[in-house]
C-alpha cells in the first residue's frame, strides 16, 4: 500500500514529494537561489581541485575545468541580477579557483585560455 502525501498525490518510501519541493522552491528569492547554486559549483570545484582534505583522491581538472567555467558563466550572467553584496566574494572564489587550477596544471593555458577566462578576462598567477 503506498503513502499518500498531504496534496494527495502517491507517494512511496523514499521518492520526494515534488509538490513540497516546489512549493518550498517558490518561496526562495531568485538571489538565494543563484548564490546557492554558485557556492555548489565552487564546493564542487575545489574538490576537483584536490583542495580539500582528501586531497588528491578526488583531484580531475577536466572535471574542475568544466565546473569553474560554468561557475564564471553563472556569475557573469548574473552580474546584473545579483547585488555587489553576493557578488563580490563570489567572484573572489572564482577567482581563487582559477589561479588554483593554474598552479595545478601541468600544461598551463595561455592567459585568456583558462577555465571561466572567457567570461571574466585573463588571470595570471
Amino acid at each position: 500500500m503506498s503513502e499518500t502525501s498531504p496534496a494527495g498525490s502517491a507517494e512511496t518510501p523514499g521518492t520526494p514529494d515534488f509538490d513540497a519541493m516546489t512549493r518550498d522552491i517558490a518561496e526562495v528569492p531568485a538571489v538565494e537561489v543563484i548564490v546557492t547554486v554558485a557556492v555548489n559549483l565552487m564546493s564542487a570545484a575545489a574538490v576537483k581541485l584536490g583542495l580539500t582534505e582528501e586531497g588528491d583522491k578526488y583531484k580531475d581538472l577536466d572535471e574542475a575545468r568544466k565546473l569553474i567555467h560554468a561557475l564564471a558563466g553563472l556569475l557573469d550572467g548574473s552580474a546584473t541580477e545579483i547585488s555587489s553584496f553576493h557578488a563580490a566574494p563570489l567572484r573572489d572564489g572564482l577567482k581563487s579557483l582559477q589561479l588554483a587550477f593554474r598552479e595545478a596544471s601541468i600544461v598551463p593555458d595561455e592567459p585568456g585560455q583558462g577555465p571561466g577566462e572567457k567570461y571574466t578576462g585573463p588571470i595570471y598567477g
